[in-house]
């Protein structure tokens, strides 16, 4: 099969003309995409009928999405894509040079067909397997929908890589945890739809902190320990979470033809960045959504009497992915992957035994996955230790004290950068399984993402604004 041919035919953003976007031009496009997102998100599904999917907000929030919204798919088919094609990579089973141009554009247009064919798996999967019910006779009508919904946030996503700041996944995931923490605190409006604030002692308010007022004045003190609880682990988890990503290694660079001049160049500690814990997350999320999905379909054959036949037996064979109980795992894969608030267990009385033993299981298939997840991006998006000795070779810079040559390069970088991958894999996650376990306004693993995103798009900005200093810096940057 000619794959390039195919390749040719898959629409694409256009690349920008220029080779250097202004500051201007990116922040216009980054708030159109980001604009465009939240209003995405408010377009209701039409003709659905029931919404099984919305009792799992955490999937919702890892997957920037609102289930039921015609962006209900989210980033699940790219970041399903990115995780298969990576495992594909990095275990052999297919071999691609992304270290060549050739090699890249080949990866990424495979990367695209997968993200295709995902969005229209998991659009039938959605409807077929009863997660977003139609209304009889509606259902092509809501797969179309999902399948234009999934396109929409691809191509956005598209957009902003190559035209604004950053991945257009970190986006949708900082933007809709940037929300949900906001609501998280201060929503006024309870469940049952009422307005706490007009009836502040009668009516329970949903955010935190109207939560935590209204528990001193009616002197719940149930109530007030576990919010003080949320407030307070909210803190000390951004806290620990922005010290955590200060941490770094610096290598001191010399300009080989101008003596006395060099720079510092910083090799976070986190080397993979946000990446690994993104797409570990939505493994898990994807695993209890499944489960979900198909303990729904397998209904009939769990239930004494039913009729088994077709999907439903199919789906049977399966269940061992979990089953839930108002939407949260209680057995299966997706329980022992997942996580419970240890700490309002603890304030209302209610911990176990095996709630302990899920928060270990929780904790090692983080680390495990995110340090696998991390070596296997370093090596197939150019950041390994070959690809940055070539960068820092090209632009005229050379590690001080050795002559600049890439293999002495390429050498030097082996020692701290497959090394901080593996540790910076392990430890950011750790650090998002045990903040998961603690208890916030949202999830830590959810806290962990927006800060390390905003502090990304942080670094993109003062890295362009570095890149218009310095040529030199702009050359070693690839913007030029």
């Amino acid at each position: 099969m000619d794959f390039k041919s195919i390749f040719g035919l898959i629409p694409e953003v256009k690349k920008p003309d220029e080779k250097k976007l202004g500051f201007n031009v990116k922040l216009k496009w980054t708030l159109i995409v980001l604009i465009s997102f939240f209003i995405l998100a408010n377009i209701p599904l039409f003709g659905l009928s029931v919404n099984a999917l919305e009792r799992f907000e955490y999937l919702a929030i890892i997957m920037g999405t609102d289930f039921g919204s015609i962006i209900s798919l989210g980033i699940g088919p790219i970041v399903m894509a990115s995780i298969i094609l990576q495992l594909l990579v990095g275990s052999g089973i297919l071999n691609i040079d992304t270290n060549s141009d050739e090699g890249k554009k080949f990866f990424q247009g495979i990367q695209k067909l997968l993200v295709f064919f995902f969005i229209v798996f998991e659009a039938l999967i959605y409807v077929l397997m009863k997660g977003l019910q139609p209304i009889p006779g509606l259902g092509w009508l809501l797969i179309i929908q999902l399948i234009l919904g999934g396109l929409a946030i691809y191509f956005m996503n598209e957009l902003c890589e190559k035209w604004g700041f950053g991945s257009g996944v970190s986006l949708f995931i900082g933007a809709g945890v940037s929300w949900r923490l906001f609501t998280s605190a201060f929503q006024f409006i309870n469940q049952q739809g009422r307005n706490c604030l007009l009836d502040f002692k009668g009516t329970p308010c949903a955010g935190k902190v109207f939560v935590l007022i209204q528990s001193i004045i009616n002197k719940y003190p149930i109530e007030f320990i576990s919010a003080v609880a949320v407030l307070v682990a909210t803190i000390l988890i951004f806290l620990l979470v922005v010290w955590a990503q200060s941490l770094k290694v610096e290598i001191p660079l010399s300009f080989g033809r101008l003596r006395g001049y060099g720079m510092k160049w910083p090799l976070s500690f986190f080397y993979a960045s946000v990446i690994p814990v993104i797409l570990v997350a939505a493994l898990m999320a994807n695993v209890s959504l499944f489960g979900g999905l198909i303990e729904n379909a397998a209904a009939p054959c769990l239930v004494e009497g039913g009729i088994c036949t077709g999907g439903a037996k199919f789906a049977s064979y399966f269940t061992w992915m979990g089953s839930f109980s108002g939407g949260q795992p209680i057995s299966g894969l997706a329980f022992w992957m997942g996580s419970t608030n240890l700490l309002e267990l603890f304030i209302r009385g209610g911990f176990l035994p095996k709630y302990l033993l899920q928060g270990i299981t929780h904790i090692l298939f983080f680390v495990a996955l995110c340090a696998l997840f991390s070596v296997f991006w370093v090596k197939t998006s150019g950041m390994d230790s070959k690809s940055q000795a070539k960068k820092i070779a090209a632009s005229g810079l050379q590690v001080a004290g050795f002559r600049q040559d890439i293999r002495v390069l390429e050498s030097i970088l082996d020692r701290y950068i497959m090394p901080l991958t593996v540790m910076g894999g392990a430890a950011i996650g750790l650090l998002a399984a045990t903040t998961d376990l603690l208890g916030a306004l949202v999830s830590g693993t959810a806290i962990l993402l927006v800060i390390m995103i905003m502090f990304q798009f942080y670094q993109n900005i003062a890295q362009q604004h570095a890149t218009d200093m310095n040529p030199a810096m702009r050359k070693f940057m690839g913007s030029g």
